[in-house]
């Protein structure tokens, strides 16, 4: 690698790539390095030990590549491993090192955009299962009524490039459908899945007028732009070249196919075995 400490972004596939879109945009001076664990994925319906390993065996193959600084750029890894990781393994295998996610960010600030005190959250099985949003947003605002929706076929569909077809709509317009018959007053709707801003339009023919629809892109990458101004050991550990490098555990050819359309530019991918990332090297 070009870059000796870049800042690590994950995710179980694709999805991360539009957080990282935005955290370039916000903060494009730092290295990074991507790394979607593809042969895996996806996480969203394993259970919590093994989307807590396969994210351990990821985040240690960061720290070899001289990552001080690692995102987890996934709602279902940061919903399942994140607190495990932050509080058990970081202090023993890691200790100058930090592990941050994508939910807490989010959690800080959503009840800011509602004025009816009722949010959505649109998901996957394992997000909404962990009760990760509920119980972060609660800590902020506890007055705030949290309605969750899965969606198991929102990452099948985008992953599968069927996201912009008719095809798309039945499951769309049935999900809907059902978190406003949770909450009739929600004002915000959450899509807690970093693949679902590639939804947005089909998301928006059935969104109730009023109701504001958020993603967690932008509002990342101004929680990580803050992080590293309060937290000048970490920052200072991030080399700064502006060079960006990206890694997957399957195909290259089917990443920088399917990147391209979630980070928005032609991706050239390099291929990382499976028996590396479970040995860290």
């Amino acid at each position: 690698m070009a870059s000796r400490n870049p800042i690590g972004v994950f995710d179980s596939g694709y999805g991360g790539l539009t957080v990282l879109k935005e955290i370039i945009y916000k903060l494009p001076q730092y290295d990074y390095l991507y790394l979607g664990d593809n042969a895996r994925s996806p996480y969203g319906n394993r259970s919590f030990d093994t989307v807590y390993h396969y994210t351990l065996e990821c985040v240690q193959w960061f720290f070899q590549q001289g990552c001080s600084l690692v995102i987890l750029a996934c709602n279902t890894a940061s919903a399942k491993a994140l607190r495990t990781l932050q509080q058990n393994d970081l202090p023993k295998i890691a200790p100058n090192k930090r592990v941050l996610g994508v939910i807490r960010p989010t959690a800080e600030i959503i009840g800011n955009f509602s004025e009816t005190q009722e949010v959505g959250i649109l998901a996957t099985i394992g997000t909404v299962v962990s009760e990760s949003y509920p119980m972060e947003i609660a800590k902020f605002f506890p007055d705030l009524k949290v309605f969750q929706e899965a969606c198991p076929m929102w990452v099948p569909l985008v992953e599968n490039n069927e996201h912009t077809h008719h095809g798309a709509d039945f499951f769309v317009k049935k999900n809907m459908h059902s978190i406003f018959e949770k909450g009739e007053n929600i004002d915000v709707l959450l899509m807690a899945c970093t693949h679902y801003p590639l939804l947005r339009e089909k998301i928006e023919e059935y969104l109730p007028v009023g109701v504001k629809l958020v993603s967690q892109g932008e509002i990342v990458a101004d929680s990580l732009a803050d992080y590293l101004l309060r937290h000048p050991e970490i920052e200072s550990l991030c080399s700064q070249k502006g060079q960006r490098s990206f890694y997957t555990t399957d195909s290259t050819a089917d990443f920088d196919n399917h990147a391209t359309i979630f980070f928005g530019e032609a991706v050239l991918s390099k291929h990382i075995d499976l028996e590396t990332i479970k040995s860290g090297k």
